[in-house]
């Protein structure tokens, strides 16, 4: 029982400061042979990526729209490249939306729905306003949804043009 445990020595001498590359000792990062991992998905995207994604909503034209009676949560979100998630948010935070739901709980969307989904992503995104000045300008202004909808014809009609510029 008397046994002598052994001792582990640890040499802590100026040779370790040695092998160091000096580039660790000056405090300037070291290059590293491992590819760095890429950042997380998770959390808030950037404000430039959420700019870049605002041109890339693909709601159809309103004689395609209007086709369907009611599109899913899953379809809308892919046209507004947002997760469904969001889609639910904003049902709760606007009264304008009123989406059926089944027995199951899935909604879904009337195309005049689509179309007010439209109006608060280019309120809330393109014209940064925020949920509470968003709703507060939904309440206000009763024609807001005119606007809008001239504001996306003269844009269309401007791309158009730009178009026939370019062709030429």
């Amino acid at each position: 029982m008397d046994k002598p445990l052994p001792q582990i020595m640890f040499d802590f001498s100026s040779k370790v400061e040695e092998e160091q590359p000096k580039e660790f000792l000056s405090g300037q990062p070291v290059p590293q042979d491992k590819p760095v991992a890429p950042k997380s998905s998770r959390g808030r995207k950037p404000l430039k990526d959420i700019e870049a994604e605002i041109d890339l909503v693909e709601v159809p034209e309103d004689e395609v729209l209007f086709q369907k009676q009611y599109y899913s949560i899953g379809e809308v979100a892919n046209m507004f490249k947002v997760n469904t998630s969001l889609i639910r948010f904003w049902e709760n935070e606007f009264d304008i939306l009123e989406p059926r739901k089944n027995r199951k709980g899935d909604r879904f969307f009337k195309p005049i729905d689509v179309k007010n989904l439209q109006m608060i992503h280019d309120l809330l995104r393109r014209r940064k306003f925020t949920i509470e000045g968003a709703k507060d300008f939904l309440k206000k202004n009763k024609q807001g949804r005119e606007k809008y909808e001239m504001v996306q014809s003269l844009q269309k009609l401007r791309s158009f043009l730009l178009q026939l510029k370019a062709n030429l």
